[in-house]
C-alpha cells in the first residue's frame, strides 16, 4: 500500500491508539518515523518503541503508548507540514505550542529536535508536528 504521507499515518495510528486506550501500536518503519519518536520518547510523551524485522525485508515499529492516571500524556498530536504545504521556519519564529507546554518537531540540518533544542542549537526547519 502507497502512502503519500508516511509521518501523518504514523501519528494517525497513536492519536487513534490513544483514543482507544490501546498500551501499544505498530506502523512501518522508516528513518524519519524513528527519529520523531526518538523525540516523543525523549521529551516523555510516550514509554518507548522497538523495531520488529521479518524475513520479507519489511520492518516495523511498536510504539509503547503513555499514560497518566488513565488518560492518555499526548492529548493532541496534529501534523503541520503537510505533503502539499510544506511550513518552513526561521530560529526566530519557532512558534510555542500550548505556551510551552507541548512542543514542535522540527526537521533541521543537524537532525529531527523538538522546538526548544532547535533555539538551543540555533537552527530552523520544516515543522513536522505539534504536540501537547
Amino acid at each position: 500500500m502507497s502512502l503519500s504521507d508516511p509521518l501523518g499515518d504514523m501519528l494517525t495510528r497513536i492519536r487513534n491508539a490513544a483514543g482507544r486506550r490501546k498500551s501499544s501500536v505498530s506502523t512501518p518503519a522508516s528513518k524519519l518515523r524513528a527519529r520523531v519518536l526518538d523525540v516523543l520518547k525523549a521529551e516523555g510523551y510516550i514509554r518507548d518503541y522497538s523495531q520488529a524485522d521479518f524475513d520479507n525485508g519489511k520492518s516495523e515499529l511498536e510504539i509503547e503508548l503513555k499514560y497518566h492516571e488513565g488518560t492518555p500524556v499526548i492529548r493532541e498530536i496534529k501534523r503541520v507540514s503537510k505533503p502539499g504545504r510544506r511550513v518552513y521556519v526561521s530560529v526566530k519564529s519557532i512558534p510555542h505550542v500550548a505556551n510551552g507546554l507541548g512542543i514542535s518537531i522540527l526537521s533541521t540540518p543537524k537532525g529531527v529536535m523538538a522546538d526548544h533544542a532547535a533555539r538551543e542549537n540555533n537552527v530552523g526547519g520544516e515543522i513536522l508536528c505539534q504536540v501537547f
